[in-house]
């Protein structure tokens, strides 16, 4: 069950992304998967400081729009971020899109920058 910081972490995000999280969060549990909102809506400042530090290549985020969220898995209640973590919660996330009917892209499954935290909503069906 998502706990407050996380459900806070989700304001200002697009309905549909939020019912992804919320649906794939229940998923995830019920295969004894845990995860929490590291961070959903993001300002341009935020976005400059990431792109300064090398975290994020660019201004154009869906962050920014409230159209993306990072999420962390937890493994005995703690933040893990090593990447064997993200798989079976990215596969939750992609049954939870499937089985609502909501496009999204996960970050873990880009090519060229890979970033495991990152689920955002297609840029096909959500411009």
């Amino acid at each position: 069950m998502l706990g407050k910081t996380s459900l806070a972490r989700l304001k200002g995000v697009h309905a549909d992304l939020v019912h992804v999280v919320k649906h794939a969060n229940q998923l995830a549990n019920e295969k004894g998967y845990d995860f929490r909102v590291h961070e959903g809506l993001r300002t341009i400042e935020t976005q400059r400081e990431y792109v300064k530090r090398g975290a994020s290549r660019t201004l154009n985020s869906r962050h920014l729009t409230g159209h993306a969220i990072d999420f962390v898995p937890l493994v005995g209640g703690k933040d893990n971020w090593k990447w064997p973590a993200f798989w079976p919660i990215v596969e939750c996330f992609e049954r939870a899109a499937y089985e609502l009917g909501v496009e999204i892209e996960c970050g873990a499954r880009w090519k060229s920058f890979p970033d495991g935290a990152h689920v955002e909503l297609s840029r096909k069906v959500y411009p």
